[in-house]
C-alpha cells in the first residue's frame, strides 16, 4: 500500500473537521470576536501579553506538539498501523481538538484563568485543589520525561567519536536560544517589524544549524546536558514570556513547518510502501493489550491533558481576539494529528518484523527512527542523509524543549495557585507562592523521576496525562452545563477517557510495584489515581445537587 494515501486521507479529513465541527464548537460555545480578551483587559507585560496571532499560533503549536506526537505513534506501532491511524484521526478531531479548544474557550470566559480556577468557579474550591495537585504532579512527570529525551538527543558518546548528531543538534539548540532572546528584545523593546524579524530570525536559525553541523563544539555527556537543561527551564519559567518562551516557541514552529514540508515533499516523490502489519491483534506477545495500552501510548498524537494546561495557562493570556481561538485552539491539534500521521508513516516504511528497511538495523529509539525515516524522505529531493538526520534530530529535540520549558512555567503557575489559595498563609505557603521557589519545587520533584529515564516514565506519563485530559474535559463540561447548554461533545470523550486511563493506571501501578519496577513511579501512580477518584466524586456530588 502507498503511504501517501494515508497522509492525503488525514489532511482531507482534518480540513473538513476544522471547517464543520470546529465552527460548530465555536458557535455553541459562544466565541465572540467583539468581546475583549483577558490579554487586552489584564495586560501586565509578563504573563498577560496581547500577541500577534501568527506568533501565538507558533508558540501554542510548538508547546503542545513537543516530541509527543512523534514518540507516541512510533511506540504504539506494534499494534499495527490501522488502529494507530484511526485513533490519530478520530482522537484528534473528536477528543483532543475538543479538549484543547474547550480549555481555551473556558479560560477566555474566566479572565484567562487556569483549568483549576474554572473548576473552582463551576464545581467547588475543593475540586480545584484536587485538580491542581493532580496537574502539578503530572507536570513533574512531563518535565522529567522531556528533560531525559532532550539530554539523550544531545549527548556525546566518547566511545563513538564519529557519531556527532547529538553534539551537532545540541550546539545548534543553544545558539537557537540566544537567537530567540535577541528576537524577543527586538520585537518587544525595539518594535521591530514582525515580517522582517521573522525572516532574519529564520536565517539565523539556518546559520545556527550550519554552525552546529560543521562545528559541534558542545560534546557533553547526558548528565551534563541534564544540568544545562535544568538551568534553562529555570530561566524559561521565571523570565517574562516575551523574552524567551514566546519567541523561542514561535521560531521553533518554523523548524517544525520546514520538517513537515520536507517530509511531505519527500513522501510525494518517494511514495514509500507501508511495510508495517495492518493489525497485530488485541494482545501483543509482551502481554500489552489494545485497550487501554494503545490509547495511552499514542498520547499527544490524539489527546493530551498537558494541552489544557497550555490553553488555559499561557495561550489564553496572550490571545488578542476571540476570532483567532478556533484556529489556535482547534486547528493546532489537527496539525499535531497530521504530524502524528507523518510519524506513523515513517515507522510504517522503516518497520518490517521489527527491523528497518535501511541497512537492516534495529528500529531504535523513536527519535532515531524518526530522524532516519524523514531524512530518507528528504534525500529523495537531494538533501544529504547526514544533514537530514541532524536537521530532524534538532527539530525533534527543539519540540521537546518547547514542551519542557512551557511545562515548567505551568508547574510554577500551579504551585503558586495552590500556595496562594491557602486560607491561613504561613511561612511555607508564602514561600511556595514565590515564583522562584515554585519553579524550584517543580524541578526538584522532576529530578527524582528523571533517574528512571524516559523509557520507564513514558507509560505512566501517558496514563497520567490522558487522565488529566479526562479531568480537564470534566471541567469544561461543568462550565458548559452551568451555561445551561447540553454538552455531548465533551461528555462522551470524558466517559471514554476515564475508562481508558483508570484501567491503564491500575495496570502500571501493579507493574511498578512488582520486582524490577520503579517504586517512585508506582507511588506517584497511586497518588494520581486517588486524586482523580476524589475529583470525580466531587464533580458528581455537585452535579447531583444541581439536578436535584
Amino acid at each position: 500500500m502507498n503511504s501517501l494515501i494515508l497522509l492525503i486521507g488525514a489532511i482531507v479529513l482534518f480540513t473538513i473537521a476544522y471547517l464543520l465541527y470546529g465552527r460548530h464548537l465555536t458557535k455553541k460555545w459562544g466565541i465572540d470576536s467583539n468581546r475583549a480578551t483577558p490579554a487586552t483587559r489584564l495586560a501586565d507585560n509578563r504573563d498577560y501579553v496581547p500577541t500577534d496571532s501568527r506568533v501565538l499560533f507558533g508558540h501554542h503549536f510548538s508547546s503542545i506538539a513537543g516530541a509527543g506526537p512523534i514518540t507516541g505513534p512510533i511506540l504504539a506501532a506494534p499494534f499495527g498501523w490501522i488502529p494507530v491511524y484511526l485513533w490519530c484521526l478520530f482522537g484528534s478531531i473528536f477528543v483532543g481538538g475538543v479538549h484543547d479548544y474547550g480549555a481555551l474557550a473556558a479560560s477566555l470566559d474566566n479572565d484567562g484563568k487556569s483549568i483549576g480556577e474554572i473548576i473552582n468557579s463551576n464545581v467547588s474550591s475543593r475540586a480545584k485543589k484536587i485538580f491542581n495537585w493532580y496537574a502539578w504532579a503530572t507536570i513533574t512527570l512531563v518535565v522529567a520525561a522531556f528533560t531525559d529525551i532532550c539530554a539523550s538527543s544531545f549527548a556525546y558518546n566518547p566511545s563513538a567519536p564519529t557519531a556527532l548528531t547529538g553534539p551537532q543538534a545540541g550546539t545548534a539548540s543553544i545558539l537557537f536560544i540566544v537567537i530567540a532572546v535577541i528576537f524577543g528584545i527586538a520585537r518587544t523593546k525595539l518594535n521591530a517589524n514582525l515580517g522582517i524579524s521573522t525572516i532574519l530570525g529564520v536565517l539565523c536559525i539556518i546559520g545556527a544549524i550550519a554552525i552546529g553541523y560543521f562545528c559541534p563544539v558542545l560534546k557533553f555527556s547526558k548528565n551534563t546536558w541534564r544540568f544545562i537543561l535544568i538551568v534553562y527551564i529555570i530561566l524559561a519559567s521565571t523570565l517574562p514570556v516575551w523574552l524567551l518562551l514566546q519567541p523561542r516557541d514561535y521560531l521553533c514552529s518554523f523548524l517544525l513547518y520546514a520538517m513537515m514540508a520536507g517530509a511531505l515533499v519527500g513522501l510525494i516523490i518517494k511514495q514509500p510502501t507501508v511495510n508495517l502489519t495492518p493489525f497485530a491483534g488485541f494482545t501483543l506477545k509482551n502481554g500489552s493489550t489494545l485497550f487501554p495500552v494503545l490509547f495511552v501510548t499514542v498520547a499527544c498524537g490524539a489527546i493530551s491533558g498537558f494541552h489544557s494546561l497550555i490553553s488555559s495557562g499561557t495561550t489564553s493570556k496572550q490571545l488578542k481576539n476571540e476570532k483567532e481561538a478556533q484556529m489556535i485552539g482547534y486547528g493546532s491539534m489537527l496539525v499535531e494529528g497530521c504530524l502524528a500521521v507523518v510519524a506513523l508513516i515513517v515507522v510504517c516504511y522503516l518497520s518490517k518484523d521489527g527491523v528497518t528497511t535501511i541497512g537492516g538495523d534495529k528500529l531504535g529509539a523513536p527519535a532515531v527512527a524518526f530522524a532516519n525515516g524523514v531524512a530518507d524522505f528528504m534525500n529523495a529531493f537531494g538533501v544529504p542523509l547526514s544533514i537530514g538526520k541532524v536537521f530532524v534530530t534538532l527539530a525533534y529535540s527543539a519540540f521537546a524543549l518547547t514542551s519542557l520549558d512551557t511545562a515548567t512555567r505551568i508547574g510554577r503557575y500551579l504551585m503558586q495557585e495552590l500556595a496562594g489559595s491557602a486560607k491561613n498563609p504561613n511561612v511555607v505557603t508564602k514561600s511556595c507562592n514565590n515564583m522562584y521557589v515554585a519553579t524550584g519545587l517543580t524541578i526538584v520533584v522532576s529530578v527524582i523521576f528523571l533517574v528512571a529515564g524516559y523509557a520507564k516514565i513514558w507509560p505512566i506519563f501517558g496514563s497520567a496525562n490522558q487522565l488529566l485530559a479526562a479531568l480537564a474535559l470534566l471541567a469544561v463540561s461543568s462550565w458548559i452545563l452551568n451555561k445551561g447548554k447540553k454538552t455531548f461533545e465533551t461528555l462522551i470523550p470524558v466517559v471514554f477517557m476515564f475508562a481508558v486511563t483508570f484501567t491503564a493506571l491500575v495496570l502500571l501501578i501493579i507493574k511498578n510495584f512488582k520486582e524490577g519496577g520503579f517504586i517512585p513511579l508506582a507511588v506517584i501512580g497511586c497518588v494520581l489515581f486517588v486524586l482523580a477518584v476524589l475529583q470525580v466524586i466531587e464533580a458528581v456530588k455537585v452535579f447531583t445537587k444541581k439536578n436535584a
